[in-house]
């Protein structure tokens, strides 16, 4: 049986795909595409306005965003400013209270790492953060 060079060439991309396809089968769960924030952490706009006065926003989107707009009386808490702004954001929170952290599609990322530094960084941890589902777009569409 022969095959042309560009049939061999062809067979050649096919094969070499497949050691991908497999880890990406088999590590499924891992793939970054996917939210590595559990649903337990998450909060809807709604449910997070629901709790009104209980809850602190904190915006963990670029200096420059937060300065453009923000939700209404939240912090900025960023990583590229963490040490100069985690001590304002400390003197605003009670224990107890529940915290939103949020970012922009852009940059999604960023609350969930604000969100798990809180989490294990913080004396004591913080136990009730959250990361806004949906980020800023999210919370314009539902506010706008």
């Amino acid at each position: 049986m022969k095959f042309s060079l560009a049939s061999q060439a062809l067979i050649l991309a096919a094969l070499s795909l497949l050691p991908g396809i497999g880890q990406a089968i088999y590590f499924r769960d891992k793939i970054s595409w996917q939210s590595s924030i559990p649903p337990s952490e998450m909060v809807s706009v709604d449910r997070a306005r629901e709790w009104g006065d209980n809850a602190i926003w904190i915006d963990a989107r670029p200096d420059d965003d937060f300065a453009r707009d923000h939700v209404p009386g939240a912090i900025s808490l960023n990583e590229d400013r963490w040490n100069e702004l985690l001590p304002q954001f400390l003197a605003a929170w009670s224990p107890g209270e529940k915290v939103v952290v949020y970012c922009s599609a852009q940059s999604c990322d960023l609350a969930r790492e604000v969100a798990e530094r809180l989490r294990k960084t913080t004396q004591p941890p913080m136990e009730n953060v959250f990361v806004l589902e949906g980020g800023w777009e999210a919370w314009v569409k539902k506010n706008r």
